[in-house]
């Protein structure tokens, strides 16, 4: 495992997104491709609307860049580019129609799904066609459960579906996204790293690289926001390395934020619907925080660290 490359694509993907930012930022605000804020959100990010989005275009060029720079170009290469770059271009064309149509909702629902099913379907068939390992290992044990391609194809699909949305459902706040992101991909970095999946790790380092050069920009106050561009484009990479790096179940821990995040969404809706009766003030839980007066900065910050401790807990593992 060549770690001198791991390090060049990290700085690589880091300078791209500092180079493209002061480029793209202003192009976005001529284009007049601001940020629509829902009404019905915390009353303070009123003051946001208009802030250019579709930002993730950064991360996920500096990403590309770096990772073809540095890469072998394998089969590995071809599933995470098509995994990011794939539910990147759903994100897109979700950010383009909220712009087009000034509205804070873009694609429908089915169309937003529809578009993950395709790039998971690519996905599961490349693998396939890779003779992929199907079994599952169970973290904290010695033990594995062989589930074969049945089981396994249905299984990475919702993986990928969840984790995705997952990780849209944190990208509320200033620097939140980013931030837990690189602290995710900084551990499967590592993990790639001991078990010697060179593309895997050069993959994750790019987008740590890509995320925090973004992060430059993207820190409270914001000059862009990733959009659904990145918030999917990161979802989906992230996924991907799940499964190279065959931690599939292990990325409940190491994207321990994003799961509490989409788990406190899928809390208020039952709530809601079951009881009449809301959990939180408002989800997804970052929301929550805001409206019991924490400022932005300390809940993005609390987010970090539990991002850390859900990333170190995870590399015990190994």
């Amino acid at each position: 495992m060549d770690r001198i490359v791991i390090l060049f694509t990290l700085g690589a993907a880091f300078v791209l997104a500092l180079i493209a930012g002061p480029l793209f930022i202003p192009l976005l605000r001529r284009l007049k491709f601001g940020q629509q804020i829902r009404t019905d959100g915390p009353q303070g990010h009123l003051k946001k609307a208009g802030t250019p989005t579709m930002g993730g275009t950064i991360i996920l060029l500096a990403l590309s860049l770096a990772f073809l720079r540095f890469s072998d170009k394998t089969t590995d290469a071809v599933i995470l580019l098509i995994a990011s770059l794939g539910y990147g271009l759903v994100g897109f064309l979700d950010d383009y129609i909220k712009i087009l149509f000034k509205r804070s909702l873009g694609l429908t629902a089915r169309q937003k799904l529809a578009g993950q099913l395709i790039v998971s379907g690519v996905v599961c068939y490349l693998l396939y066609r890779n003779g992929h390992d199907t079994d599952l290992s169970i973290p904290f044990t010695d033990l594995t459960l062989s589930v074969g391609w049945w089981l396994y194809v249905p299984f990475v699909i919702i993986m990928m579906l969840g984790m995705s949305n997952a990780v849209n459902f944190t990208d509320g706040l200033d620097g939140l996204l980013a931030g837990t992101s690189a602290i995710a991909f900084g551990a499967y970095t590592i993990i790639a790293m001991v078990h010697s999946t060179q593309e895997t790790a050069i993959f994750s380092a790019a987008m740590v690289g890509a995320v925090l050069g973004f992060l430059v920009f993207n820190a409270h106050p914001a000059k862009v926001f990733m959009g659904d561009t990145g918030s999917l484009g990161i979802g989906g990479g992230l996924a991907a390395v799940a499964i190279l790096t065959k931690s599939e179940l292990l990325i409940l821990l190491i994207g321990g934020v994003f799961v509490l995040e989409l788990l406190s969404v899928v809390i208020q809706v039952v709530s809601f619907k079951t009881r009449g009766k809301r959990v939180f003030k408002m989800s997804p839980v970052h929301h929550h925080y805001e409206l019991v007066g924490w400022s932005e900065w300390r809940i993005v910050l609390t987010f970090w660290l539990a991002g850390l401790v859900f990333a170190g807990a995870a590399l015990i593992t190994i």
